[in-house]
């Protein structure tokens, strides 16, 4: 290890233990570390835009906008009361609306789920006078779950199909066996009990209401679901910008604008959801992609696929063991698209090295990459954005807060796959 990898290491280090120390400060914190990555030349002046995933930060800009306009529509307040007529609980509410937002991440990025679902939370959190923390936490890890489940759910599932010439349905059936998509779900299934179990104390019933909100203008609802169905529509583009999930999010975003001020005729219907975009998490984001880009230039990401493939030896159980629980840890700190590009190739060599057909191997990198960003608040997009939209609503989120739920929803989610996996393809 060069003097300079392990300066790049301290620097992101100290960085992640200031956001986890000082959780208001976490924009800053991140954007001055990046700052200092880029002035002490470990991230190169040519290397900045590359780093920064700007599909992202529209993606959030324009969502956010979209959902504003939704809120304002008063939709969510309606979609609060139905759910609260299916449910009995408060439990079962929280359940319910998690396996919800799953669902809709199997095919829809995390952060557009987290950003659609999570009013109709809050939603039913002021009905029901009872803290939303945990609701939009629970959303937010179920979301990142269901990103391997599907082709089109996770940018990181997008790079293994790529990579390995997989089609969307050779995640439901691969090599004449049920695929990940089954492992995913048998985790969801796990982890919802282990919600149930969280959220036990949450028994109060659900009071019916008198009667329904009314919902007089559908625009806003249907530029959100017009943005759902592009947004996996734009999944089955092959060779499309990388930038144009986020452009789809803005560009409804502006056409929800010019229909707000022709309807509203005033400033602030142009203010107003521009106004409910969080900065915040957009600068947060922004620094942690160059902080990434940072350590990923420094060769650390490197180093630490070569450390697994040391530590896996030549044993195929140990080595996919190896993979999956070393996944879930280093994606728990840094983002897990540049350690799943990293990873992809040293993953087919060691499967050449070992003549062994690769496919357990691919899977347990994509189902630990995947969740093991559920384990700190700031280990992936859709938590920093659920966070953010609670800190807005004037909620603080303790460290303590994320750990209650995403760690044992970690371990409920990754175990069963882990052991469905090797018994599907590993055996």
């Amino acid at each position: 290890m060069t003097m300079t990898m392990l300066h790049a290491i301290i620097l992101f280090a100290v960085a992640y233990v200031l956001m986890l120390l000082f959780s208001k400060w976490r924009p800053y914190i991140a954007l001055g570390c990046a700052v200092l990555f880029i002035v002490s030349g470990m991230l190169p002046l040519t290397q900045i835009f590359s780093s920064i995933d700007f599909n992202v930060l529209l993606m959030i800009a324009g969502t956010m906008g979209l959902v504003q306009l939704f809120i304002d529509s008063k939709m969510p307040a309606l979609l609060a009361d139905l759910v609260m007529e299916k449910v009995k609980s408060v439990q079962m509410a929280a359940v319910a609306l998690a396996l919800f937002a799953g669902i809709i991440s199997a095919f829809v990025d995390n952060v557009a789920t987290v950003l659609m679902v999570a009013p109709v939370a809050l939603e039913i959190c002021k009905k029901l006078k009872t803290n939303p923390v945990p609701f939009i936490i629970a959303i937010a890890v179920s979301s990142n779950l269901q990103g391997a489940a599907t082709l089109v759910g996770d940018t990181t599932a997008i790079m293994l199909g790529s990579y390995a010439d997989m089609s969307f349905l050779d995640f439901f059936w691969y090599k004449g066996r049920p695929g990940i998509f089954f492992a995913v779900e048998l985790g969801a299934v796990v982890s919802a009990l282990i919600l149930a179990w969280l959220f036990r104390r949450e028994k109060s019933p659900i009071p019916k209401q008198a009667q329904r909100t009314v919902v007089t203008d559908l625009v806003p609802s249907w530029l959100l679901v017009g943005c759902i169905a592009l947004l996996i529509v734009a999944s089955f583009i092959p060779n499309k910008p990388d930038v144009t999930n986020g452009l789809i999010c803005v560009a409804l975003f502006a056409v929800g604008l010019v229909y707000n001020v022709i309807k509203n005729k005033n400033g602030d219907a142009v203010l107003g959801p521009i106004k409910a975009i969080d900065f915040e998490t957009i600068g947060l984001l922004l620094g942690l992609f160059l902080m990434i880009g940072g350590i990923s230039h420094m060769g650390v990401i490197q180093a630490a696929a070569d450390l697994l493939k040391q530590l896996g030896g030549g044993n195929v159980f140990v080595l996919y063991t190896v993979i999956v629980w070393a996944s879930v840890l280093i994606s728990a700190f840094i983002d897990n698209i540049p350690y799943v590009a990293t990873m992809l190739p040293v993953v087919t060599g060691l499967a050449a090295a070992l003549d062994m057909d690769p496919t357990v191997l691919y899977f347990g990198l994509l189902s630990g990459a995947t969740l093991g960003g559920n384990i700190t608040p700031i280990g992936a997009s859709a938590n920093i954005t659920g966070i953010g939209i609670l800190r807005k609503e004037g909620y603080t989120v303790k460290n303590s807060d994320f750990f209650k739920i995403g760690i044992p929803f970690t371990l409920g989610a990754i175990v069963p796959a882990y052991i469905y996996l090797w018994l599907m393809y590993g055996i």
